[in-house]
């Protein structure tokens, strides 16, 4: 049977996958709520996580790939902030099920022998 939609659900790319997978762990999402008061070095970052550095590098990385945060570097130092645009990109991917997503009741199904 084909299922017809009146409007396309959306699809998710690379970069949205990345991004949920990237919130799904409560290490990064303590990396996001510091990263909103301020930009912070990994070494302050590691401080207020209480952290080894190579954890925390880890989990930056699945941060960057999934354009949740930038980095920049001065000196020796590289300094991490928020990427406000992807934040808008997820809440808009969400929205689009809201807004477009219709709860139908399920239709009977039929029995094929």
């Amino acid at each position: 049977m084909v299922k017809n939609y009146t409007i396309a659900p959306p699809v998710a790319d690379k970069l949205t996958a990345a991004g949920f997978h990237a919130l799904s762990d409560p290490l990064r999402l303590q990396i996001l709520e510091l990263l909103r008061e301020q930009e912070l070095c990994v070494c302050d970052l590691c401080d207020r996580l209480s952290v080894p550095q190579p954890k925390l590098s880890f989990h930056l990385k699945a941060l960057k790939d999934a354009a949740l945060v930038r980095s920049r570097q001065e000196g020796r130092w590289i300094y991490y902030s928020l990427n406000l645009a992807q934040f808008i990109a997820l809440e808009q991917y969400l929205a689009e099920y809201r807004r477009f997503s219709q709860i139908l009741p399920a239709r009977p199904c039929s029995d094929a022998d």
